[in-house]
């Protein structure tokens, strides 16, 4: 456990209202900073837009704990929603136990909200009063509560209470009223987001989904009329468009259609309205749906945690409950799931700050979590909890590589594999690729070999994934962050041929690659967008990225773009000679700001956004500063060329680390006309270039072409290369991409459809 982040120890005073935690105090009340970053702050979360990013260096501030100010306080989104009537209403009385306010809207030991049956005379923040709950004859009270927001214009508007210091015995009672209600289903988790939802009519894409769930062995349930049969899709059958479902129920009862039936995906569930159906003992067929409605129910796949895996924490209520220590079900890089006991006393939005995960083998990573979802009694007498957590500063590549590998414990980080790797590019073809020869490369194998040893210390930056057997490396591919929102995928190689002996999934290696990268960068808060130069001729390619792209932007959606470019090649050694009729120089204030404005016209949101091109990002300071924080180069800057004063084309020129990227990648300059001909400025500009690049040690760079081409072209002396096409989708396709690369690997296995 880092000493950053010591256990707190010390219970708190009064903590039993809606809390926040507080830095130690300075003697003129203000909060005194400290190192460290805390994002969820307390007891009870605010809403996200008030919770502070509080900075700590020591067990203060996991110790001192004050009541959430009523603008605050206002927004505690904890605990559950009611829709209760007669005797399963929960009621609110102020004062005085028959002094009845309302019916409770939503509840937790830390607030009320009520929907009043009369206007309020009076409400004031300012002070403290009685408050009762009752229901079905029980009531718990005195508690001592307040008003934090009343909407005295709007008639019988929800009235909200801060409950504070609220005991051990009545939380507990408090979560027994709750328990009643879930049990009677008229209580819901208030802290729980809701599924977003689609309809999926494409033919060709309903069928490749259920052939890659009915490969996966995902599970199903049919609801009827209140009876609910839990099934596996078997089979689909392409010949006759049926779905073939078992039950291991000794005696289903599947009744008669019309049947709905929702089945788990790869991150995404998935509901089918079925009209009709045949039977045949533990089987049902249905034909494939016209239709298929999907509910997005993570950002993130969770897996089965490692045996042995706990969570250390302290109620932040109720210290005098002591340490826990749960077992840790499930996990993702933003939650897991632990089984707890009911007595816990634990709810949806409560913010233990401080938990201590136990890895095994004497690891530990300390988290804070907010509680999403506390399940009812389990046959057992456990209940199951979800939590979202996020790792301290300090642990955050511990975090980051365990939880990678939990995921994807068929793939590993390349560090002390280089020779297997390069030996991976050789097989490949890798090195050949653009009319490039494995000489090229040789000058970079040692800043390649010193970098993949670096990258796993630093899962900020980079992802450097590798699928090895017996007999070497079969796959790689990596992810690199060289923009304050985007990351770029590159190096992707596979060694050619059969796959390796005892493999049965064909397309397991490059799933299980691109499950473990492409997730990689979800455990960043900064990730907007993925980027990646694809080579289309590549059938795998072409279908998995550049045919995904254009799907998204034939729909419509601004999320994705795909376009074809050219890598020419300029050597830093080779000035065109020419005299130029330009003055380049760096570009000005307002130069950069008419470049930003030249781009956002000429190109798309996500090209702007995902590069830096926008007018706040022009400069890349930020990446500059946290790349070299990791003692690595990453630099950018914008040059103008000029004639008589005025900007004709400017060049975005840029600088990475070497060996981050074997064809250079990072290295590479853009060049865009500010003006009708300014085009003729270009040659100008990329001799600047040359002698930028000359001045850090680089014999070469890329010119990334995104035009026509032209005249310009052979006036440059630039070199011929590949033609890629750039690829950006956002982050948030990244689950439905992951979802489309699963069906076009898992649908490789034939076994499961007939």
């Amino acid at each position: 456990m880092s000493s950053q982040n010591p256990e707190p120890s010390a219970s708190p005073v009064n903590q039993g209202g809606s809390v926040v935690l507080a830095t130690s105090p300075t003697t003129n009340g203000s909060a005194a900073r400290k190192r460290g970053v805390l994002t969820m702050d307390g007891g009870i979360p605010a809403s996200s837009k008030f919770r502070h990013a509080i900075e700590f260096g020591s067990g203060d501030a996991l110790r001192n704990v004050i009541p959430l100010p009523p603008a605050e306080a206002a927004l505690d989104d904890s605990g559950y929603s009611l829709h209760g009537s007669g005797p399963t209403a929960i009621t609110c009385a102020v004062g005085q136990p028959d002094a009845v306010l309302g019916e409770v809207t939503r509840l937790s030991p830390t607030v009320v909200w009520v929907a009043p049956r009369q206007p309020l005379a009076e409400a004031t923040e300012s002070r403290t009063f009685p408050v009762y709950l009752a229901c079905n004859g029980a009531t718990i009270g005195p508690l001592n509560g307040a008003f934090i927001r009343t909407d005295m214009d709007a008639p019988n508007a929800p009235v909200g209470l801060q409950l504070v210091g609220v005991t051990l015995e009545q939380g507990r009672q408090i979560l027994g009223f709750l328990s009643d209600a879930l049990r009677q289903g008229v209580a819901v988790p208030a802290a729980s987001a809701l599924p977003v939802q689609d309809i999926i009519t494409d033919a060709e894409r309903i069928r490749s989904i259920f052939t890659a769930i009915c490969a996966s062995g995902n599970k199903g349930v049919l609801r009827r009329q209140g009876r609910v049969v839990r099934m596996v899709l078997e089979r689909f059958h392409s010949s006759s468009g049926q779905l073939e479902w078992r039950t291991e129920e000794s005696t289903p009862d599947f009744g008669e259609p019309a049947y709905d039936i929702d089945v788990i995906g790869y991150n995404s569930a998935y509901r089918l309205r079925v009209e009709t159906g045949r039977t045949e003992g533990d089987r049902l067929f249905t034909p494939l749906p016209e239709q298929l409605f999907r509910i997005r129910h993570r950002w993130h796949r969770r897996v089965a945690a490692p045996e042995g895996v706990h969570a250390r924490f302290h109620h932040p209520l109720w210290r005098e409950q002591g340490l826990m220590r749960r077992e840790v079900l499930d996990l993702s890089f933003s939650g897991l799931c632990m089984r707890c006991q009911p007595q816990d006393l634990l709810f949806p939005g409560l913010l233990p700050p401080l938990i201590e995960l136990e890895l095994g083998d004497g690891q530990r990573v300390s988290v804070r979590g907010e509680i999403r979802y506390v399940s009812g009694m389990r046959a057992d007498g456990t209940v199951l909890c979800g939590l979202s957590v996020l790792p301290y500063s300090s642990d955050e590549a511990r975090w980051v590589r365990f939880v990678s590998q939990t995921m994807s414990p068929a793939t590993r980080t390349s560090e002390g594999l280089v020779d297997e790797l390069w030996d991976l590019f050789n097989r490949s073809g890798f090195f050949s690729l653009g009319g490039s020869t494995p000489a090229e490369f040789e000058e970079l194998k040692q800043n390649f070999a010193s970098l993949a040893k670096r990258a796993a210390e630093v899962p900020q930056l980079f992802c450097n994934a590798v699928w090895p057997s017996e007999r070497g490396i079969e796959a790689t591919l990596s992810f690199t962050k060289p923009y304050r929102n985007a990351w770029l995928g590159h190096q992707v190689a596979k060694r050619p041929g059969k796959p390796p002996e005892g493999l049965k999934e064909a397309g397991a290696i490059m799933r299980d690659l691109y499950l473990r990268t492409f997730e990689h960068p979800q455990s960043d808060p900064d990730f907007h967008w993925v980027v990646a130069y694809v080579e289309a001729l590549n059938p795998w390619i072409n279908k998995a990225h550049v045919k995904y792209a254009q799907r998204q932007m034939e729909a419509g959606s601004p999320l994705a773009f795909t376009r074809k470019i050219q890598k020419m090649k300029a050597f830093s050694n080779e000035l065109t000679g020419r005299v130029h009729p330009y003055t380049v120089g760096p570009a000005t204030a307002s130069e950069l700001s008419l470049l930003a404005a030249t781009i956002a016209q000429q190109f798309p949101e996500c090209y702007v956004q995902s590069l830096d091109l926008t007018r706040d990002r022009l400069d890349m300071g930020p990446v500059t500063a946290k790349w070299k924080s990791f003692g690595m180069e990453r630099e950018r800057t914008v040059l103008v060329a000029r004639r008589d004063g005025v900007p004709h084309a400017a060049a975005v020129v840029e600088l990475g680390q070497l060996g981050a990227n074997l064809f250079r990648l990072l290295d590479n300059t853009r060049l865009f006309s500010l003006l009708g001909d300014g085009t003729r400025a270009y040659s100008a500009l990329l001799d600047a270039a040359r002698r930028w690049y000359a001045g850090r040690n680089r014999p070469s760079f890329l010119y990334l072409r995104e035009d026509e081409g032209g005249d310009y072209v052979q006036e440059c002396g630039l070199h011929d290369g590949p033609d890629p096409y750039l690829w950006i989708i956002s982050a948030k396709l990244v689950p439905d991409f992951l979802e489309h690369i699963s069906e076009l690997t898992i649908g490789r296995r034939g076994a499961h459809s007939r």
